[in-house]
């Protein structure tokens, strides 16, 4: 079977937080906070801790953004659960294997790991209304 992990899309202010990776794969790049599932927890549950762990910042997912499966998006063949998660409390601060924590603006996110290029896109387009929609 196939391991299973939840990632986090955290927005505040036209800015996305993201981590450096401090471990393999994908060392040194930067990706969403995000990890493995535990065996007695909820993919919900994961999302939260794993942000908690990585980011110091207490989230909530607020909402599903969908399941990433393709087996060429990670070595390990991780299916990744996205959720976009509001912030409750706490201030960033990289911690287990992130190196480090930046907000970048989302008009500049840099190349990230995975395929997480594509579900930041995926949230962006269930935060804002397609642009045929707008008057």
């Amino acid at each position: 079977m196939r391991p299973l992990a939840a990632d986090a899309v955290i927005i505040k202010n036209k800015k996305i937080l993201l981590i450096k990776r401090g471990r393999e794969p994908f060392k040194g790049m930067w990706a969403l906070p995000g990890g493995l599932l535990e065996e007695n927890e909820t993919i919900e549950q994961c999302a939260k801790r794993e942000a908690k762990e990585e980011t110091s910042l207490n989230v909530k997912p607020e909402k599903l953004i969908g399941v990433y499966s393709d087996t060429s998006r990670d070595p390990r063949k991780v299916v990744s659960v996205a959720f976009i998660c509001g912030i409750e409390s706490g201030e960033e601060k990289a911690g287990d294997d992130a190196s480090d924590t930046e907000w970048f603006d989302i008009e500049k996110i840099p190349e990230l790991a995975a395929d997480h290029n594509k579900i930041i896109k995926d949230a962006l387009k269930l935060i804002s209304p397609p642009s045929s929609l707008q008057p």
